[in-house]
């Protein structure tokens, strides 16, 4: 017996493609809420130490032994977040990380501030998206309008124009009338209003 058979060395590294694009961006889109969050809760520690070091004059930070993460989302909360998620195309994940760590960094916000942050950017992410959708059948609908009405104008534009045949009658016919047609050069064609 083979010691890869132990390991998993041997596995098909399609495990990437089987999995759901919308699952994908509601994994990718929670692992981002999390981390802010433990970066808020660790900014909000070293703003308590500053400021205990700087009401006692003594720094015990050494002393103090931190829990791993002591802020978690209720579950509630959790699941509303992650149905959001599910509203958010892929292509929108980036663009939705980004804005997200834009607000992170410009407002600096306490622990539980960071997911009332994260469901504001999904909403507006969401109204964007909505927006487009609907701009876009806006344009279906426009260009499905076009297409009829250019279709009766060229229906309409096909109509055959003859110059030679006219209803209207004009000075320079009643002056030509009166007058004998001249003769044209041999290699011209003679053309003759027959009446």
């Amino acid at each position: 017996m083979s010691l890869a058979s132990w390991f998993r060395w041997n596995e098909p590294p399609n495990r990437i493609s089987q999995r759901n694009p919308t699952e994908m961006v509601v994994e990718t889109l929670m692992m981002e809420l999390s981390w802010q969050t433990k970066q808020a809760e660790k900014q909000q520690r070293e703003r308590e130490n500053e400021y205990r070091k700087i009401k006692t004059g003594v720094d015990y930070g050494w002393l103090v032994s931190y829990p791993k993460q002591s802020y978690d989302i209720s579950p509630g909360e959790r699941l509303q977040l992650e149905d959001m998620c599910t509203k958010i195309h892929p292509s929108y994940c980036g663009p939705v990380i980004l804005r997200f760590r834009q607000l992170i960094a410009e407002y600096e916000p306490e622990v539980q501030e960071v997911s009332r942050l994260f469901r504001s950017v999904l909403q507006e992410a969401a109204e964007k998206i909505k927006e487009e959708e609907e701009a876009k059948k806006l344009a279906k609908q426009w260009n499905t309008k076009n297409k009829t009405s250019l279709s009766l104008t060229t229906f309409k534009s096909r109509s055959r124009i003859s110059p030679f045949i006219s209803d209207i009658k004009t000075i320079s016919e009643d002056v030509e009338r009166g007058t004998q047609p001249t003769r044209r050069v041999w290699s011209m064609p003679e053309f003759r209003n027959a009446k």
